[in-house]
Parts: structure tokens; C-alpha cells; sequence
């Protein structure tokens, strides 16, 4: 069995992964993939969690900016991540993975609703719990609510999975100057404003001393990696004392 470096984790993915080659609605194999990975990750005894945004079905800010109410937007947002949620369930329950929804948000006829303890003994029986509605709060990401959410079961780390490699000085598309970062400290992506996850999760992982973990999700096996210590992606942490 591999040495873990991570015992409980936090998976964020974006709504936008699951949307595949075509970024929206949601792709069969691409979801499928992603269940298999985490059968993976589960079966050498990792505790994951999952939290998923919901940008290939709605963009609650997006809206907003084009004269929607924000509040109603972000609403429809967190139903967008819950369209997600049970997508997931299902993709991983198809693959022989256990799984249990929690919603922010009151919907019980799909989901149980969050309840902190409740997840947590669900992680500890090897199920993986995906978290839907975000926070249950308007003017809130799905990016906080993953930073509070890993905080809350007490997690070891968050990994965020996203179609680039790392955190890099520019948009590597765009420059190709542009150099990847193997580490970087919370306050350098808050100055330096870069794409990691917005100030208010990543100001919520420094005040606890939460890292985070940047990395290609479309790579196989990349989440096992992450987990038994490989150094893949952008780590982003305190400064070493």
C-alpha cells in the first residue's frame, strides 16, 4: 500500500471540468473519469470530500453583471452546483463508490441537508460526501465555500483540480514567457491577484493554515499523486517559519 501524505482531503473542481471539450452542460466521459479517479483515491483509504461549482450550468455573477438581482443569481447558481452534485453521485455510485449529497440549501426529497458531524462520520466509513449550494449564502463562491467546508471537517489540505498544470505568472495560452510556480505563500496570490481561488477562500486557508494544491485534473492518476506527496501543480502555503 502507497504512503499517503494527505489522510483527509478536500476535492474543489470547477462546474467547467465537467463540461468537457464543449465547457458546458455536463459530458459523460468526462464525469465518469473523474468518478474513477476518486475510486481510486478512496480504495488506498483517503477521506475525500468534494465540493463542485456550477459555471458549465449557470454563472450566478456573470448575471448579475448583465442587470440580474445578484442575490437571485447566486441562487441559481448554488442549484447549478447542486445539478453537479447529483451528476457526481451518480457517475461515482455507477463506478461502486458510496456517496452522500449534503445541501446548504433545504431540498430533502434529493439531498440530506449539512450537518458538520454528519459528514464527518460519513468520510469516516470511507464514503465520499459531495457538498452542494456552496455556502447557502448569496455574494459567496463555491472557492469559499470549499475553504470552509475543508476547514469545518478538518481536512488536510484542499486540491483543486483545473485544466492547467499549476499557478503560472500569466496565462500560459497567452504568454509564453510565462513561468509555473512550484510554491507560493497566501499573500503573494493575494497581492499578486493571481487565479488560484478568490480573496475571500484564500484569505480564509491562510488565517488557518490550510494548503492548497493546484494541479491538472485531466492528467490519469494525477489525484493519486497529489495524495501520496508527489510534488505536481502549484502548493500554495505559509511562509516557512
Amino acid at each position: 500500500m502507497e504512503q499517503l501524505r494527505y489522510k483527509r482531503v478536500l476535492l474543489k473542481l470547477s462546474g467547467e471540468v465537467l463540461g468537457g471539450a464543449q465547457g458546458y452542460g455536463i459530458d459523460p466521459q468526462t464525469i465518469t473519469a473523474i468518478a474513477l479517479e476518486i475510486k481510486e483515491v478512496v480504495a488506498c483509504g483517503v477521506e475525500l470530500a468534494l465540493v463542485i461549482g456550477g459555471g458549465n450550468i449557470f454563472r450566478g455573477l456573470a448575471a448579475s453583471s448583465k442587470g440580474m438581482d445578484r442575490a437571485s443569481a447566486d441562487y441559481m447558481g448554488m442549484l447549478a452546483t447542486m445539478i453537479n452534485a447529483l451528476a457526481m453521485q451518480d457517475a461515482l455510485e455507477q463506478v461502486g463508490v458510496y456517496t452522500r449529497v449534503q445541501s446548504a440549501i433545504a431540498m430533502q426529497e434529493v439531498a440530506e441537508p449539512y450537518i458538520r458531524r454528519r459528514a464527518i462520520r460519513h468520510l469516516e466509513k470511507g464514503r465520499v460526501v459531495i457538498f452542494g449550494a456552496g455556502t447557502g449564502n448569496p455574494y459567496f463562491t463555491t472557492d469559499t465555500a470549499a475553504s470552509l467546508r475543508a476547514m469545518e471537517i478538518g481536512a488536510d489540505v484542499i486540491l483543486k483540480g483545473t485544466k492547467v498544470d499549476g499557478v503560472y505568472s500569466a496565462d500560459p495560452k497567452k504568454d509564453p514567457s510565462a513561468v509555473r510556480y512550484k510554491s507560493l505563500s497566501y499573500l503573494q496570490v493575494l497581492k499578486d491577484g493571481l487565479q488560484v481561488m478568490d480573496a475571500t477562500a484564500t484569505s480564509l486557508c491562510m488565517d488557518n493554515n490550510l494548503p492548497i494544491i493546484v494541479f491538472d485534473l485531466g492528467v490519469a492518476g494525477n489525484v493519486k499523486r497529489v495524495v501520496c506527496g508527489e510534488e505536481i501543480g502549484t502548493i500554495v502555503k505559509g511562509d516557512e517559519k
